[in-house]
């Protein structure tokens, strides 16, 4: 049991290896009982390893009676062991499907179960998120080039309605003129934010709970009765990034919230540290999770799968261009976002790589 503790407290030592893999590996003894949690294995089963040290494996996993038998005769007979969607249930009580490998091995002499476990949607978690930021780049790219063939005319058009504006002496006509300037601006406005997304980053090393600060009070001054609550864990380290980026990012995400609220109700600003996630085809060993959570109707069903296209927006007068822009914006610092929605609870949670030299390529 020393030896366990020690090992974690120091990579170095025996489990080093197992502390880097994205996937979830438990160790257990001859009796059953837990001796070693990975990260992955703590990140999936939202457990602590210290707390289990020493407890039995069926206070991990439940009872799964597909398990009961491959645990013995990797124990007596020293086979291994694949089942697939395995029902496993969290300490926390919720239920869970996983792939789930045993095999026996000898430690300090002594034989030991290794237990590595995949949730049996991993794999196709990782294909749909390429799979939609291909789509989503593909999208955005399309829109600028429209926004540049777009503008051309444009400032024709404008420059048009000027001249003939001068030539007018009837004030109706030149009313009439006078919308087709406001337009054209208001068009031009909408082309430059289209254009304007990929802008160059200023990255620096910053605390997110600053940004954050600057977005909850740029919230509270535009929505007054939207009350904007804090969850920071203030041990989270300094990430790089573009300090106006993220929280015109995050903004953008929040007055989303707010405006699908109607100016009504809660958004909590929650920061965590996620461990071995994989997001934006690499795994990182540490990340920062930042969560926006609102108490309002939820995302329509119509628009979940193209909530970040360019001009979707699920709102009458949105132009659709806030969450392209923010998911532009974390895209940019290696990040990706996720969204969950249901009426009563819509949380979009930000994943941020954490230092450096703690990303892997994702197999």
């Amino acid at each position: 049991m020393a030896d366990t503790k020690r090992s974690r407290s120091n990579p170095s030592e025996s489990y080093a290896g197992l502390e880097l893999l994205s996937s979830a590996v438990v160790l257990a003894d001859d009796s059953l009982r837990i001796r070693y949690l990975n990260p992955g294995a703590e990140n999936l089963f939202a457990v602590s390893f210290r707390k289990l040290l020493g407890a039995p494996l069926s206070d991990l996993l439940g009872n799964p009676a597909e398990l009961e038998p491959a645990l013995s005769n990797a124990l007596n007979n020293n086979w291994s062991y694949t089942g697939h969607d395995l029902r496993v249930q969290r300490p926390s009580g919720d239920a869970m499907r996983l792939d789930c490998t045993v095999t026996q091995v000898e430690t300090d002499g002594s034989r030991q179960l290794l237990l590595e476990f995949r949730p049996i949607d991993a794999q196709l978690r990782v294909a749909r998120e390429e799979q939609l930021l291909q789509q989503q780049q593909a999208n955005r790219e399309l829109i600028r080039n429209l926004a540049h063939e777009i503008k051309n005319p444009l400032g024709g058009i404008r420059g048009s309605a000027q001249l003939l504006a001068g030539e007018l002496n009837d004030p109706a006509l030149q009313e009439y003129t006078e919308v087709i300037i406001a337009e054209a601006d208001r068009l031009q406005d909408l082309m430059n934010r289209l254009l304007s997304a990929r802008s160059m980053m200023r990255p620096i090393l910053l605390n997110i709970h600053d940004v954050l600060e600057r977005v909850r009070r740029l919230v509270r001054a535009e929505f007054a009765d939207v009350r904007v609550r804090r969850d920071y864990d203030t041990s989270l380290p300094q990430i790089m990034g573009d300090r106006e980026q993220l929280i015109q990012a995050i903004l953008n995400i929040a007055r989303n919230a707010a405006q699908a609220m109607g100016g009504h109700g809660e958004i909590i600003l929650r920061t965590r540290i996620a461990r071995q996630k994989t997001f934006a085809k690499r795994r990182h060993k540490l990340a920062l999770e930042l969560q926006v959570i609102d108490n309002g109707p939820g995302i329509p069903e119509a628009i979940r799968h193209t909530l970040f296209y360019p001009l979707v927006s699920g709102r009458d007068g949105g132009s659709g261009l806030g969450l392209s822009i923010a998911q532009t914006f974390v895209e940019q610092h290696q990040g990706m976002i996720e969204v969950e929605s249901a009426p009563g609870r819509t949380c979009f949670s930000i994943l941020l790589p954490v230092g450096a030299g703690t990303e892997h390529d994702a197999p």
